[in-house]
């Protein structure tokens, strides 16, 4: 079984704060996520230059792609990148992950994401999107999608309504399995119309977190899940130190989170979705899969960056097999 995934190619260039009044000086606000442009990003970058810097391919499907190609399975990814240092970095580091990058090239900046680190593990994000949302529906070759079991979409792209549509559609038609993960609730607000369009038409598996999902739905996550999956195969709703829901319209299960307290928050949605899918490519059921899910997103708060370190990869697949047997 293999997954493609298809999304905003950005490096996440993370800077751990001293504390949180820099934010303010900066403007931005503790833990949203900020659209902001080149110049912005270079004052941003400038002003921080004093402290620890660490660089990481980024974006949603990208590192749920990276996780999963780290367990074994064939992944790939889709994006759109520039034509500077920064984009010759990205590629190499998905090659070296073990994951098949098809992008789309244009002269320029790549696209980068500033992660401003709280002292208490809180991420706020300041996105230059570059070249990344610039893809086009013709950037989706129709035999790469077909090659692929699954295809992850970061609902992030929902922005490019084209493109998910005719990604959906190619996906659909090739008898594909459909996911997608909300990303953000302010994504989920501009867009909700459109969420209740393509879910129930297209996706089989909906990822949210408890704001995406209270934004989408109105509710409580203990409620969302009942009507989220009225929508689809399979929702689910991560919870953060609660937890996750997860609900297959047959049954609801409740996993605990793990991992103790954050050193860093970046990356454990995806690491928990990649986790989660990896359990329905091995035909594990919701509740193993979820707890798959969440013990990779405890492993990956425990340091910088929305990569788990191969040294913990060993353990890592002993505990998989733990849940799996």
């Amino acid at each position: 079984m293999s997954i493609l995934g298809l999304g905003n190619a950005l490096v996440d260039v993370l800077l751990k704060l001293e504390n949180e009044h820099t934010l303010t000086d900066i403007g931005l606000v503790k833990g949203a996520m900020d659209m902001i442009d080149e110049n912005q990003m270079v004052i941003i970058q400038r002003s921080l230059s004093h402290l620890i810097r660490n660089q990481t391919p980024g974006g949603s499907a990208c590192n749920a792609m990276r996780t999963l190609a780290n367990l074994g399975i064939p992944a790939g990814f889709i994006g759109k990148i520039g034509s500077d240092a920064t984009s010759e970095y990205y590629e190499q580091a998905l090659l070296e992950a073990g994951v098949t990058p098809y992008f789309a090239k244009i002269d320029g900046i790549s696209g980068c994401c500033t992660v401003l680190i709280s002292p208490d593990g809180e991420r706020t994000m300041a996105t230059f999107l570059g070249p990344a949302p610039a893809i086009t529906p013709k950037d989706i070759n129709v035999d790469i999608v077909a090659h692929y079991d699954y295809i992850y979409i970061e609902g992030y792209l929902l922005v490019n309504e084209p493109l998910v549509r005719d990604a959906m559609k190619k996906a659909k038609h090739a008898g594909v399995k459909i996911v997608l993960d909300l990303s953000n609730f302010n994504i989920v607000n501009a867009f909700r119309n459109m969420l209740d369009d393509i879910i129930p038409k297209y996706v089989d598996i909906l990822f949210s977190n408890e704001s995406e999902a209270r934004a989408f739905t109105g509710l409580d996550p203990g409620e969302a899940i009942s009507k989220m999956a009225g929508m689809t195969n399979i929702a689910i709703v991560t919870c953060g130190k609660n937890g996750a829901i997860v609900s297959d319209k047959e049954r609801t299960v409740k996993v605990a989170a793990e991992g103790g307290k954050p050193l860093d928050t970046t990356g454990a949605g995806d690491n928990f979705a990649a986790g989660f899918l990896y359990g329905q490519l091995q035909g594990a059921t919701i509740e193993q899969s979820a707890r798959i899910g969440s013990m990779l997103a405890g492993h990956v708060i425990n340091v910088i960056g929305p990569q788990i370190p191969g040294e913990q990869w060993r353990q890592i697949k002993l505990k998989i097999d733990s849940i799996l047997s």
